[in-house]
């Protein structure tokens, strides 16, 4: 019997955004859903496509990036320099962070 982990399953894509670059258009991308959360009439989507549009980065490249370190079980160190890119540009941001990370559920695994 063969055993295979997730991890073998998915191929690099071919323009693999580097974890920096991840951390930086999700710390962009937590800063532009909280400013939702503050006024619900602003649109997340034209705002998800600001972001791209500023890092340079094609959607798909993104969502790639993101499913590839998802599997690869990588997406938890992104998150932490995303949060830490976010508490260098807001030192208050840390309590606001702490607090979501209280509410919300783990990052979703492959071995569930």
């Amino acid at each position: 019997m063969l055993a295979f982990s997730c991890e073998n399953y998915i191929d690099k894509p071919e323009n693999l955004l580097s974890e920096n670059k991840m951390a930086e258009i999700m710390a962009d991308m937590a800063l532009n859903d909280y400013s939702t959360y503050l006024n619900p009439t602003s649109n997340v989507e034209i705002g998800t496509r600001f972001i791209l549009k500023k890092h340079n980065v094609k959607a798909d490249n993104f969502m790639s990036s993101y499913k590839y370190y998802v599997v690869k079980k990588e997406m938890s160190a992104i998150t932490v320099k995303s949060q830490n890119i976010l508490k260098e540009k807001n030192p208050e941001a840390e309590n606001f962070i702490n607090k979501k990370m209280k509410e919300n559920t783990p990052l979703p695994t492959t071995t569930e």
